[in-house]
């Protein structure tokens, strides 16, 4: 497992020239300070000391901003291909901020582009409006410029959305139907939950009388991959709701899911019986939805993280692996498939002549721990790019590509 790498600071302050004629390097003055993985969580950082990326954990790692921090952000399905590995990879995504391309009403608190056609996003605001917005456009004028050479696409435009529909408070819970082209779920703080169906390609009807089953403000919504009528809802209240729009507007179930805020969840499109869900104490919770009605349906539980989940989401490309980003400014990716291997470890101390041991509560299946970013928001993988994500925080986005994360699919599933 690789995470980071730290240094003393006051090594480099030794480090002086040597005198001409004298015959000697300047790096023979240098003391050689041992390398190591820092441990987060277990190592302290003393004052002389500060964390170096390894750049051998990566196949690719990018930063940048925008000038203004992001909250939310989706990556858009794009028509370069379904499954790229060749460098250089082109992305595309849609970023909330208060810098406003579009007049969007309000600062954007989450912001989600529809799978079938990507160039449709709806957007979340703290004013208590949801818009939904066609982007071509700006889809259209970002190609171009890509085309052309020419940096930028036009500051602000005057479009205004296909639809807008006023909660009586603001939220950040938001979905589009992976099987129904156009079908949307908004929730909101004052714990109500309202289905949008499409009644064409631009407009849609609202039902006005919402889902209610939860007594504080829904987090976040996740449709059923399988199931085009159920979708699934998370709540301050502590509880995660399955709802099927057929059957009224009560949950069809209800459970406690942590003893803190649900702050985010996400449903495996890979292994649909398989809910993965954060809260505000930093854990995480796996569900397998088969086994409800037996009571106990969690399959695997952490608490490594030890500040709030801001956000998780499933592997496009391997059903038992999953990002995480935490409030500890750690993003971690999880391999569900992942033992620990006591003959392995001693084979690997055997070859590198290293002792290399592990903290006993390091749960075995942390695969990749990425570090470097203040005040973690939001993570998504690339459906199309295997191996890819992209995450925003206050300082900037990254975009990375862990040297330790299968790049391809199985031959079976290419």
């Amino acid at each position: 497992m690789t995470r980071g790498i730290k240094h003393r600071k006051k090594a480099k302050s030794k480090n002086k020239g040597s005198k001409k004629g004298d015959g000697s390097s300047s790096s023979s003055s240098v003391p050689q300070v041992p390398v190591k993985v820092w441990q987060p969580g277990v190592d302290k950082l003393e004052e002389d000391e500060e964390l170096q990326c390894d750049p051998s954990a990566y196949n690719s790692l990018h930063a940048f901003h925008i000038g203004w921090p992001c909250l939310s952000f989706d990556i858009l399905r794009d028509t370069l291909g379904l499954v790229r590995t060749e460098f250089p990879h082109t992305v595309y995504f849609m970023a909330g901020t208060q810098l406003r391309k579009v007049t969007h009403e309000g600062c954007v608190n989450r912001i989600r582009s529809m799978t079938q056609n990507p160039h449709i996003c709806a957007a979340w605001a703290d004013t208590g409006h949801v818009q939904i917005w066609d982007m071509s456009s700006h889809l259209n004028a970002l190609a171009e410029t890509e085309t052309e050479g020419v940096q930028g696409v036009a500051a602000v435009s005057n479009q205004a959305p296909l639809q807008k529909f006023k909660h009586k408070d603001e939220g950040y819970a938001i979905d589009w139907s992976p099987l129904v082209p156009g079908r949307l779920v908004s929730g909101d703080c004052n714990n109500c939950i309202y289905l949008w169906e499409p009644t064409s390609a631009a407009t849609w009807n609202i039902d006005n009388t919402p889902f209610i089953g939860h007594n504080a403000s829904v987090e976040d919504l996740q449709w059923s991959p399988t199931e085009p009528h159920v979708f699934a809802s998370c709540s301050v209240d502590g509880n995660i709701a399955i709802w099927d729009t057929r059957l009224g507007k009560s949950p069809a179930a209800s459970f406690k899911a942590h003893n803190a805020d649900v702050n985010v969840m996400s449903w495996n499109r890979l292994a649909s019986c398989m809910l993965a869900s954060g809260s505000d104490d930093g854990t995480i919770s796996i569900r397998d939805l088969r086994l409800l009605k037996e009571g106990d349906s969690v399959v695997a539980h952490f608490e490594y993280h030890k500040h709030p989940i801001t956000s998780i989401e499933w592997s496009p490309h391997e059903a038992s692996s999953l990002a995480v980003s935490s409030s500890d400014n750690q993003l971690t990716i999880w391999d569900l498939s992942l033992e620990r291997d006591e003959e392995e470890e001693a084979e690997f101390k055997a070859k590198t002549k290293e002792q290399v041991n592990a903290p006993e509560d390091l749960p075995p299946q942390l695969l990749f721990i990425h570090q470097g970013q203040k005040d973690l928001k939001e993570l998504h993988w690339h459906a199309q790019i295997p191996g890819m994500i992209v995450s925003t925080a206050a300082d900037g986005f990254n975009i990375l590509m862990p040297s330790n994360i299968q790049s391809t699919l199985p031959s079976d599933g290419a």
